[in-house]
């Protein structure tokens, strides 16, 4: 199936496997970043393959997903600790996405905006202050960094240490020690984030700037 972003005209080929029949899907566009949504309930017009140089198929990109389905990024390199994240993110309902490297997540990231990234500040890198990922996070325009929730796990930070989590530009922060309590840190880390989110969405609509 051949998809079409209505911001932007890009235009991308998709798999049919890849596409659910019968529901309403989402992805975001790779140029734009614009939500798209393919409607399989009713059968769709037949198209001209035209793909852009840059794409390439073989990476399937896009994860299709139900309107409104949350989407998380997992990069853990613990298989004790993966998981019980998994559990917990199963149990949250989450799509998850689960890396083996820093390169195979950073291309993902580059077609797809995730709701919640976790990560592992040790994940693929012998320096932790120089992980890839989250430098590709911070330098994120901050339209779009302030819609991920970014949780990092450090052994060298305490749980839900809050300074140091202002210091590495993630939103929460969990000791592996306290793996047990993942499921309550998280969601009263999303709980603040969405209330903060909220105001400052309202602060800027009074301001008239959405």
């Amino acid at each position: 199936m051949q998809i079409t972003c209505a911001q932007c005209q890009s235009k991308f080929n998709l798999a049919d496997e890849k596409i659910p029949e019968g529901k309403v899907s989402t992805l975001r566009c790779p140029k734009c970043q614009n939500a798209i949504t393919v409607d399989t309930t009713e059968p769709a017009p037949p198209a001209a393959p035209e793909v852009p140089e840059d794409y390439d198929a073989a990476d399937k990109p896009f994860d299709f997903v139900e309107e409104e389905e949350k989407t998380v990024l997992l990069c853990e390199p613990d298989a004790i600790i993966r998981e019980q994240i998994i559990l917990v993110l199963d149990m949250l309902e989450y799509h998850i996405t689960v890396c083996d490297s820093a390169r195979e997540a950073l291309k993902k990231m580059r077609y797809h905006i995730y709701d919640l990234v976790v990560l592992n500040e040790d994940f693929d890198t012998p320096d932790p202050d120089s992980n890839g990922i989250l430098i590709y996070l911070e330098r994120l325009n901050m339209a779009i960094r302030r819609n991920i929730f970014v949780l990092l796990l450090s052994t060298r930070f305490r749980t839900m240490d809050h300074m140091m989590s202002f210091n590495k530009s993630v939103n929460v922060i969990i000791n592996p020690q306290d793996i047990s309590d993942f499921e309550r840190i998280l969601k009263r880390g999303l709980s603040e984030h969405a209330l903060d989110y909220r105001v400052f969405r309202e602060t800027l609509r009074k301001l008239g700037r959405i």
